[in-house]
């Protein structure tokens, strides 16, 4: 009887040995230091702040965004093909109608009188269609 009670105290202590060993390991998954995590943060800071510098001058070079600031303020474009547009400037209080291509461009007409282009700000346009949209809902009823 006092082998079998030896090995069964034996056997509970290789348990009890075994079940600390897997929560301690468990317990004690990897840390990362804060120097890691702050300059993971400033990384991708960094990343987003410049693509935002590329965003910017791609957008410049393209000249995606009209200026109307100068003496020469662009109207309205209508484009009529891959590289062709319609382009109404206006130049001291004159208008000019011209053809844009990627070779030249030509004064198709010089206006008469001027073309008067409403300018709406994107909430009025919003309020507009929410007021349509409210119309509609209200005829379908």
């Amino acid at each position: 009887m006092n082998v079998f009670s030896s090995l069964a105290l034996a056997s509970s202590a290789l348990t009890d040995t075994a079940t600390t060993a897997v929560a301690t390991s468990v317990s004690k998954a990897p840390e990362t230091s804060n120097v890691a995590a702050l300059s993971s943060i400033m990384g991708g800071l960094i990343l987003v702040v410049a693509i935002i510098f590329l965003l910017a001058f791609i957008v410049k070079k393209l000249n995606l965004v009209q200026s109307n600031q100068g003496v020469i303020k662009t109207i309205a474009m209508t484009p009529l093909g891959q590289k062709e547009k319609l382009v109404l400037v206006e130049l001291e209080g004159q208008q000019y109608l011209l053809g844009v291509t990627s070779q030249q461009v030509n004064l198709i007409d010089k206006l008469d009188t001027n073309v008067e282009i409403e300018t709406t700000s994107f909430a009025t346009r919003l309020k507009q269609a929410k007021v349509q949209a409210t119309v509609k809902a209200k005829e379908q009823q």
